[in-house]
């Protein structure tokens, strides 16, 4: 990513803050329209708690994009954990189609092309850096 594209991310996502709860809504209430399949895997899951774990998690993504040697480790933890939880690399798609899609809705017209671009940069690096590190450590 560039800096400029890093100076986007942050800059819109702090702008999303203050309606975290809502934007957390409307990503899983997108991502059980984009990915139906993807429901059960949070059956037992106190969603609103489920939605101030996402934030939190884009939070520390966001505030660390300058800072990959802390923010690949913890990517690379997280893609490990879930795939105890069944997510499988597909999904990642799902997620990044509902996280662009919340964005849109949650920024409106401050959501420019080039907000866009930065954000599907930074969740597609992201993403294929989790994918790897979950499929190494289940052909561990």
């Amino acid at each position: 990513m560039t800096p400029e594209q890093i100076a986007l991310v942050q800059k819109s996502f702090a702008a999303v803050v203050p309606i975290a709860d809502q934007a957390a809504a409307l990503f899983y209430g997108r991502l059980f329209e984009e990915d139906p399949a993807l429901r059960p895997l949070f059956a037992h899951s106190d969603m609103a708690a489920q939605g101030r774990k996402l934030m939190q998690a884009l939070g520390f993504v966001v505030g660390s994009l300058n800072k990959p040697e802390a923010l690949m480790p913890a990517a690379r933890d997280l893609a490990i954990r879930h795939v105890g939880y069944g997510v499988r690399p597909a999904h990642y798609g799902s997620v990044g189609a509902a996280l662009l899609w919340t964005l849109g809705q949650g920024l409106g017209t401050a959501f420019t092309p080039a907000v866009r671009e930065a954000w599907a940069t930074a969740y597609g690096g992201l993403a294929g850096a989790m994918i790897e590190a979950a499929y190494s450590a289940k052909a561990a």
